[in-house]
């Protein structure tokens, strides 16, 4: 069975948080370069992933931060340098609204839309799931050609064929059976902006060809919002960035100011 986190690397702390119906092998090819200079944590949030699903949580981005920040007490992580990817992206800013990030580089956060722009975000991730529920052998084959991966990961990746096919396929059917994504897909629609801390050292980056979240009017409001922040568009990548070019993620991330003592 597929574990519901991975520790590897040595270093300062750096946490790393994935999206809606996700799990935490979407930064796999990121991870390698990380822990050549961090410990790293990758979380399975709960409801995705191999964590089990909590009834109990407090819904939304409120209930996972307050999860994720349980987490980092348990294990031992001050105000580690945290990396999310869009609805982690958006529970990063959260954990450095209340001073427990000491650092974020948030790929595409959830948040910074209008009432059309979450129903399109929205649609997409559910049209996807309810996909991979329906056809999942077919969706599998489908992923291990070039033409299929072009076809179906178009709105997630800006270079979809270079996804590796096994990892596509996992993550699809992660994407079909995670228990969390009805739950946290129904708090969208009263999620709000995130306040700026504008004391954390935080780089906020979108893909230029994310359709999941386009950048062109929702990086426009992070930088009116996050006015602190280091606001950054990645040319030729996607909602999920990691795959279309992991290099320029990792400096992205290096490149973020260190957390300050606290």
């Amino acid at each position: 069975m597929t574990a519901a986190a991975h520790v590897g690397g040595a270093g300062p702390d750096i946490v790393l948080l994935h999206g809606l119906g996700s799990r935490w092998q979407i930064f796999t090819p990121i991870i390698g370069a990380l822990e050549q200079r961090y410990r790293v944590h990758a979380f399975d949030l709960p409801g995705f992933g191999a964590q089990p699903y909590q009834p109990s949580l407090r819904p939304g981005i409120a209930g996972l931060a307050d999860w994720v920040s349980a987490q980092l007490q348990t294990r031992g992580i001050l105000s580690p340098h945290i990396v999310g990817s869009s609805m982690g992206a958006a529970i990063a800013l959260e954990l450095a609204r209340r001073g427990i990030a000491g650092s974020v580089t948030a790929f595409a956060p959830i948040g910074f839309w209008n009432a059309a722009e979450r129903r399109w975000c929205v649609g997409v991730l559910s049209v996807l799931r309810i996909a991979a529920r329906a056809l999942p052998r077919m969706l599998g084959l489908t992923l291990h050609t070039r033409a299929g991966r072009a076809l179906l990961l178009f709105p997630l990746f800006g270079r979809p064929t270079h996804v590796d096919p096994q990892s596509a396929s996992a993550d699809l059917a992660a994407l079909a059976v995670c228990d969390g994504f009805t739950a946290a897909r129904a708090t969208f629609r009263t999620q709000r902006t995130i306040p700026a801390a504008d004391d954390v050292p935080t780089t906020i980056a979108w893909g230029r060809r994310d359709l999941v979240l386009p950048a062109r009017t929702q990086s426009r409001r992070a930088r009116r919002v996050w006015g602190s922040a280091h606001h950054v568009l990645l040319e030729r990548c996607g909602h999920l960035p990691f795959s279309d070019a992991p290099e320029r993620c990792v400096a992205l991330i290096l490149a973020t100011p260190p957390p300050t003592t606290k």
